[in-house]
């Protein structure tokens, strides 16, 4: 940057990058002058003129030199945040549940989240040395902003504090404060002893779905599974409009069975796995599934049925 006069001020983000992307390619200039910011582009006779706001109020940038950092693959913590936060809660009421639960347990980083009614759980080995910590709830929107700018190569470090966590990676230095409350023990609602399960071509399963839920009802999205010997059908029903069935090709043996499930539970998590087959684990209508990836054991997405 060429500065002219060293200065600061507080200007309207959203408005201010819609005015860059605007202008064309080469050189602007920005001036401000009695709360007010004149952006020109150097090559065409264009000027906007944003109203500032002084910086006095604007939050300063915590310090870091007492906060202890550890370091993560970019790749693993893309991967992590990519498989979970679909799964946060929205409900207000249960603020808790806003955001994605992260704790160090057994060398291995646990991130979760859930909202009531589904569970996605990912599990990162850690080779730095950290101390095990009780758990930490991370809003989602910081994590989404990060996940948006984060290569696939290098690492990145974070920090814990009692209030806020800490990322640091290339040029760019976020902290965020931590949503306040007790998690849920979610190791709980974790099914150990599936009697049954198929096994299914991840794309074949995720498309046919995608088919069946053009005919389901919008309020309950349930869709119909009906697992028989080597055959999925995917079936769904609009009580007004018709019904819909795929049938798709799975390996399974055992008496057949009739489950409800509401389908975003089931695409969002196969959108996100990438093994070739994904392995559905149930004992009964009633009981909650487990859904994972066939040779990828640190991911697990937990789904509670619906009435059939």
């Amino acid at each position: 940057v060429n500065v002219v006069a060293e200065g600061s001020t507080t200007v309207f983000c959203d408005k201010l990058v819609s005015i860059i992307l605007s202008l064309p390619q080469g050189e602007i200039e920005m001036e401000e002058k009695e709360n007010k910011m004149t952006v020109r582009s150097a090559l065409k006779k264009v000027k906007f003129q944003l109203k500032t706001i002084s910086d006095d109020d604007f939050p300063i940038f915590l310090e870091t030199e007492d906060v202890s950092f550890f370091e993560l693959p970019n790749k693993d913590f893309k991967d992590s945040i990519k498989n979970t936060i679909f799964a946060t809660s929205d409900d207000e009421t249960r603020y808790f549940l806003n955001g994605i639960y992260i704790e160090h347990k057994n060398n291995l980083l646990h991130f979760v989240a859930t909202d009531g009614r589904r569970l996605a759980l990912v599990k990162k080995s850690v080779e730095a040395e950290i101390k095990d910590f009780s758990g930490i709830i991370v809003p989602p929107k910081v994590l989404n902003i990060i996940y948006k700018r984060l290569g696939d190569e290098g690492n990145i470090s974070i920090g814990i504090t009692e209030k806020n966590v800490f990322f640091k990676f290339n040029n760019y230095k976020f902290y965020s404060i931590l949503i306040d409350g007790q998690y849920p023990n979610y190791e709980r609602v974790i099914p150990e002893n599936q009697l049954r399960f198929f096994e299914i071509d991840r794309k074949e399963f995720l498309e046919g779905l995608k088919r069946v839920s053009l005919m389901v009802e919008q309020k309950s999205k349930r869709v119909l599974l009906n697992i028989s010997e080597n055959n999925l059908g995917i079936s769904s029903q609009e009580s007004e409009m018709g019904v819909a069935r795929e049938d798709v090709l799975c390996e399974c043996e055992g008496e057949d069975m009739l489950l409800g499930l509401n389908y975003v539970y089931l695409e969002e998590p196969l959108k996100t796995l990438t093994t070739e087959k994904v392995r559905v684990e149930f004992t009964e209508p009633t009981r909650a599934i487990m859904l994972k990836g066939v040779g990828e054991e640190n991911v697990s997405h937990v789904i509670m049925p619906m009435q059939v």
